[in-house]
Order: structure tokens, then C-alpha cells, then sequence
């Protein structure tokens, strides 16, 4: 009797097509797309976007035990990530990755690196840790989470990037301001150091003349009397000329008080029909929180503003208020003089030099201080109304990848 033959062993199943990233999330449960949908319209920042991202994957594996995720930085050069240094381009596993857009599995078997590319390039890595061999669904369900992050983190890495140039203007506003003062300091120094010293001998000397005149010649004491006149008033000048392009007590208390100072000292000065009313009102918080600059650049538009209603609006009152926010600063400088047609002005400026209005040099003035950072200036005017100037600059505020960890 032929004794039967062993049963034939079963046919190895035939590899199934891969499944698409919905298909492998789905297979996790609804909780996990809920995640991811919550994760991707959360911060768009970085690094928080990739700690995020980063958590995620720990929370949605089974046998991982953390996640680093790595962000090409804006250069292309480097891989940015919170838990230390940025990874050069093709140093280690890592590295590897991002220059050659393949995952790389660890040489210890207990982790993988894999790429999150946008179209044809590779824009981060996501690097998994397990404590044992790193199981096929985990890796395959990591993979198609990178799908997903890549369009959050484009996203993220375009936000950067915009940042970064409005934090480059800023830098650049404020070393442009910073050159101006500077300017203005040396020319307060020379004139202080130069001419001043020369009109202080001057008058001495001045006062030794008359003092030794003798009595019969009252013409040349007249004379000296005069020129010490003279002497006095171009000295109180260079005074004010001194304090203008320096103001001390903007370094020392501050613009409130520097904007409180400039009405006083233009308050003493005679108006068209006696002393001109100058007042100043603070509203919100203070201005500890304005860089230097912005202070500066706000003192010279209102002390351009206050100059121009005394000298050319024949004003008998002028109204500073300063409105402070949490994102923006208000300047503005509202008096009663004669008024002007704003586009008439502004368009004899081009021409300046052979027109009479010179002080459309002042306006344009403060529009581009305020345009450096951002800002704008308005001025509101009609012939026999008074004026208006409102300077508006923004405050904006001062925001790499992730690491997660199991708890």
C-alpha cells in the first residue's frame, strides 16, 4: 500500500498592491485623522509645528519610543531641529536622507529616517526610534504621516522665511535710524565743541570792549551793545540747534517725557497772538516697550509736526496725543493755523528749490521715517482749517524643529 503523499505546502500569498496614506491612517481609527486634521491647522510656527508633528507620530505608532523631526532651514544647507545643532546636508543617517530623498533605516535595526518631500525636493526628515527591531506597519505608517506633513511644513518654512525678511527690515530700520542719530550726535558735538565755544569767546570779548571804550564814544558802545546782542541770540540758537538734533531727555526719560519737553519749549515761544497753547496726551501703555528707535523716529515726526505749526500755520494751539497698543504706536499733532492744500504741497516738492514751500521737505520727511518701519503718515489739511499729521508704526513682536518623546 502506497502510504499518501504529504500534504502540499500553501502557496505564498500574492503581494498585495501598497496602501495609500488614507488607507494606512484609516486602518488606525478615526481618533488618529481627527489628530492630524487638530495638528495641521494648529501654529504654523516653527518649532512648534515640528514638536507637534513629532508628538503625533509617537502617539499614533505602536512600538515607537520617539520622533525627531529635522526642517530644512531656509539656506538648503542644514537641518534645524530643538533637541540640539543643525544637521549638515549628507552628515549621517539623517543627513543622508535629506541630500538623497530615500528613507535609511539605522544600522542598530531601532529606527529609521525618512524624508517629507514637496515635489522634487526633500524639506524634512522625520527619525523614529524604537527599543527593539522597528516593526514594517510602524515604519509604513510613518511614511504615509510624512505624505501628510509635507504640505503643513511647506507651509510652515514659507511663514519662516517671511518672518525672517520682516525681521531683516526691521534690523535694517533700526541701524538706519541708529546711522541718522548717530549723524545727529557728531553734529551736536561739533557745534557745540566749535561754534559755541567761539560765540562764548566771542561775547567775552565783547564785554572786555565795551569795558574799555572809553565813555565819549557813544557810538561804538552802541555798536558793541549790538553785537553782544547779536552774539546772544546766535548762542541761544546754537543752544536750540544742540537740543534738536539731541534731545537728552529722550535718552534719559524717555519719549513721553521728550514729547512733554518739546511742547513746554515750544509753549514758551510767542505765537501769532501771545503764547501758543502746546499739550500733550499718553493714552494706553507705556512706552517701555518701544524699541529706541521707534521712540526716535516718533520724536522727530512730532517735533517736525510742532515746528511746522509754529513757523508756518500761525498757530495759536497745538495737540499732541501718543496712543499706545499692544501692536502699534499713534502719533498725532492736530492744531488750529491756516491750513494748506495738502496735494499742492506735496506736489511742489519735486520742486522745491524754485518755490517758495520749502517745507514740503519736512512732510516727506516724516512719511519716510515712518515708511522705514513700516509705517505711514497721513496729514489732513484745508486752507483756513488747521492741520492734522497721524503717524501710525507698527510694534511687532519678538518665534526650530521638534523633538517627542513617549511618556
Amino acid at each position: 500500500m502506497t502510504p499518501p503523499s504529504p500534504p502540499s505546502p500553501p502557496s505564498p500569498p500574492s503581494p498585495a498592491s501598497p496602501a495609500s496614506p488614507a488607507e494606512l491612517l484609516a486602518g488606525r481609527g478615526n481618533d488618529l485623522l481627527i489628530r492630524i486634521v487638530a495638528v495641521a491647522c494648529s501654529d504654523r510656527e516653527l518649532p512648534r509645528m515640528a514638536e507637534e508633528l513629532a508628538g503625533l507620530v509617537v502617539r499614533s505608532a505602536r512600538a515607537l519610543t520617539f520622533c525627531d523631526v529635522y526642517v530644512l532651514d531656509d539656506e538648503e544647507r542644514a537641518l534645524e531641529w530643538s533637541a540640539g545643532p543643525a544637521v549638515p546636508l549628507g552628515e549621517g543617517d539623517v543627513g543622508w536622507v535629506a541630500a538623497h530623498g530615500r528613507a535609511r533605516a539605522h544600522t542598530d535595526g531601532r529606527g529609521v529616517a525618512i524624508p517629507v518631500r514637496s515635489g522634487n525636493t526633500t524639506i524634512a526628515v522625520v527619525d523614529v526610534r524604537s527599543a527593539g527591531p522597528c516593526p514594517d506597519d510602524d515604519v509604513a505608517l510613518v511614511t504615509a504621516l510624512a505624505e501628510l506633513f509635507a504640505p503643513v511644513l511647506c507651509s510652515c518654512r514659507r511663514l519662516r522665511a517671511a518672518r525672517e525678511r520682516e525681521h531683516a527690515a526691521e534690523r535694517f530700520a533700526e541701524r538706519a535710524v541708529e546711522a541718522q542719530e548717530a549723524e545727529r550726535s557728531r553734529l551736536s558735538r561739533e557745534i557745540h565743541d566749535g561754534i559755541a565755544q567761539r560765540l562764548a569767546s566771542l561775547g567775552f570779548h565783547l564785554s572786555a570792549a565795551e569795558r574799555a571804550l572809553p565813555e565819549h564814544h557813544p557810538e561804538g558802545l552802541a555798536q558793541i551793545m549790538v553785537a553782544r546782542k547779536l552774539c546772544e541770540l546766535a548762542a541761544a540758537e546754537t543752544r536750540a540747534a544742540i537740543g534738536g538734533l539731541r534731545p537728552p531727555v529722550l535718552d534719559d526719560l524717555g519719549l513721553s517725557a521728550a514729547l512733554a519737553t518739546l511742547a513746554r519749549e515750544a509753549g514758551d515761544g510767542p505765537g501769532p497772538s501771545g503764547v501758543i497753547d502746546v499739550s500733550v496726551t499718553v493714552e494706553g501703555e507705556l512706552e517701555e516697550e518701544l524699541p529706541d528707535h521707534v521712540q526716535t523716529a516718533l520724536y522727530r515726526i512730532a517735533q517736525e509736526a510742532v515746528g511746522n505749526s509754529l513757523r508756518h500755520a500761525s498757530a495759536t494751539c497745538v495737540d499732541l496725543l501718543l496712543e499706545h497698543a499692544s501692536d502699534r504706536v499713534r502719533l498725532k499733532v492736530t492744531d488750529d493755523g491756516t491750513g494748506f492744500a495738502v496735494r499742492e504741497v506735496f506736489a511742489q516738492g519735486a520742486r522745491a528749490e524754485r518755490t517758495r514751500r520749502t517745507d514740503s521737505y519736512g512732510l516727506r520727511g516724516m512719511r519716510e521715517r515712518a515708511e522705514l518701519l513700516g509705517g505711514r503718515v497721513t496729514v489732513t489739511s484745508r486752507p483756513g482749517v488747521g492741520t492734522t499729521v497721524e503717524a501710525v508704526i507698527p510694534v511687532p513682536g519678538r518665534g526650530r524643529a521638534g523633538r517627542a518623546t513617549s511618556g
